[in-house]
């Protein structure tokens, strides 16, 4: 038997020269960041005497200090509760709404589906800074067509930027520019479905309302629990919004998400060490919950093969 030829080093080593690039930018811009945001939250600053001259501030090892002072925040606490009410009706609406308009695009005769495509995708390019602003102006009474035509009429003008419809109106915001992007994916699942499938169940009898509920949704479950997933990871990391209206009414605090805590921690008050743990804590507690919700929708979806 002849020996199996050895390849050359130069073909053995090519996959590794292919990986190289990607490697080096994870490390660079993605591994390294969180090791130096880990290495910080794990220091603090001891100041002597009044802080003055050289030596006078040096950095010192604070071990799980830092990581206590953020939990027992009350601050930081009042605003993950916040968010977690905020995604409370951000989450179900635009999933609701994503999937709603999808089932109808995929409907057998739709009118101008490409025009209506693209309008409700749209929202999703414009910057969630730029969408923050356009409704900001849209909710001030001064300034606000809405409130003009509600005055005119003789209707209530409700202060959507004051206690409880600030929720609704941060929440209008996510919905209006979160949807077309989530309808856009369940849609295209809904396209992958075999026409053999929908045939046989029109054969059957089902009619469109039947078919919807049980063919296409549980044939677009993954997609269904990939679009959550991605909704919860944004509702949690929640900034652009909140900040951007903040000059616009007094009842946005500099703290009122878990990111705008940390970033008045590092860039306004100065203490990058406190920032750096609540940052932490906020990746933890992502991870901790996307993985979860993974681990929970693929054992349901084993339970269902099973049956």
């Amino acid at each position: 038997m002849t020996s199996a030829r050895r390849k050359p080093y130069g073909v053995k080593g090519a996959p590794y020269g292919f990986l190289l690039p990607a490697t080096v930018l994870f490390v660079l811009f993605f591994a390294l960041p969180i090791g130096y945001a880990v290495w910080l939250s794990l220091h603090k600053v001891r100041v002597k005497g009044l802080g003055l001259g050289a030596g006078a501030r040096k950095e010192v090892w604070a071990g799980i200090g830092n990581y206590t002072d953020a939990l027992t925040d009350s601050e930081l606490v009042d605003g993950a509760l916040r968010v977690a009410g905020y995604g409370a009706i951000v989450v179900p609406v635009m999933l609701g709404l994503a999937l709603l308009f999808a089932l109808m695009l995929d409907a057998e005769k739709v009118r101008l589906a490409p025009f209506t495509r693209l309008a409700i995708f749209l929202p999703y390019a414009i910057p969630g800074v730029v969408a923050a602003l356009l409704w900001g102006f849209l909710y001030l009474p001064d300034v606000s067509p809405f409130y003009f035509v509600l005055d005119k009429l003789g209707l209530p003008q409700p202060d959507l930027l004051d206690g409880g419809p600030l929720y609704l109106a941060l929440s209008n915001i996510a919905v209006w520019g979160g949807t077309g992007f989530n309808m856009i994916v369940i849609y295209t699942s809904l396209r992958a479905i075999p026409a053999e499938v929908l045939e046989a169940a029109k054969l059957d009898g089902a009619g469109p309302l039947q078919t919807a509920l049980r063919v296409k949704i549980p044939m677009v479950a993954p997609s269904l629990v990939l679009t959550f997933f991605f909704s919860i990871i944004a509702t949690l990391q929640v900034f652009s919004e909140p900040t951007t209206l903040k000059p616009l009414t007094n009842s946005v605090s500099t703290t009122w998400s878990p990111l705008m805590k940390v970033y008045r921690d590092a860039f306004n008050t100065g203490d990058i060490y406190a920032a750096a743990a609540e940052a932490v804590i906020i990746a933890v507690a992502t991870l901790v919950l996307s993985f979860g919700f993974l681990r929970a929708a693929n054992s349901r979806t084993k339970q269902e093969e099973t049956r």
